[in-house]
């Protein structure tokens, strides 16, 4: 696994080690960042379901001003806490440990907006409408956000969640990948 482009292109990422985080694969990140915008000028990424952190930090490596990176599991907070070292910037990362519905909720009192989201839950646990929802309830979206949410290919997306619709929808394989923005 490594960034794939950008000011960290190149550089190899550790995975969480052990069984229960599941990353995304190289192939599936390209393909993501190609069709969102291969490069950006600023803005905030979120990832509710970090892992190693690999999809934040390709997004801050292409252009994002800050990713702020949750993960409720204990390695995989150190393992982003090691790929962080690898880039030599924990400056423009924010590292939360903690479950995503509760974070989200303390993140809502921050008064902070996210421009872009990346949803990728444990296949098993798929509520990523849920945490459409809760984003959309809690107004942590600006205007213009992109909701990226990856899934296992037996999930169906829907066309809408509340005033997000589905743009465009892709399937690597065993994995869905639907992203959805403010109509």
């Amino acid at each position: 696994m490594r960034v794939i482009s950008g000011k960290y292109g190149g550089i190899r990422l550790n995975q969480v080690k052990g069984d229960q985080t599941r990353p995304t694969t190289d192939k599936v990140k390209e393909s993501l960042f190609n069709i969102v915008g291969p490069y950006f000028d600023g803005g905030v990424f979120l990832d509710l379901y970090a892992g190693s952190g690999a999809v934040g930090i390709e997004a801050v490596s292409r252009g994002m001003e800050k990713a702020v990176l949750i993960d409720k599991a204990y390695p995989a907070i150190a393992t982003i806490k090691e790929n962080l070292t690898k880039i030599h910037d924990d400056q423009s990362f924010k590292v939360i440990k903690g479950a995503a519905t509760n974070v989200l909720s303390q993140l809502a009192t921050s008064g902070e907006k996210f421009d872009m989201v990346f949803l990728d839950p444990p296949y098993k646990k798929q509520q990523n409408v849920a945490d459409i929802e809760k984003l959309l309830e809690l107004d942590l979206l600006s205007a213009d956000s992109i909701v990226i949410s990856e899934t296992d290919n037996t999930v169906d997306h829907p066309d809408s969640i509340g005033p997000l619709k589905l743009g465009q929808k892709k399937n690597y394989g065993l994995t869905n990948v639907a992203i959805y923005h403010f109509e």
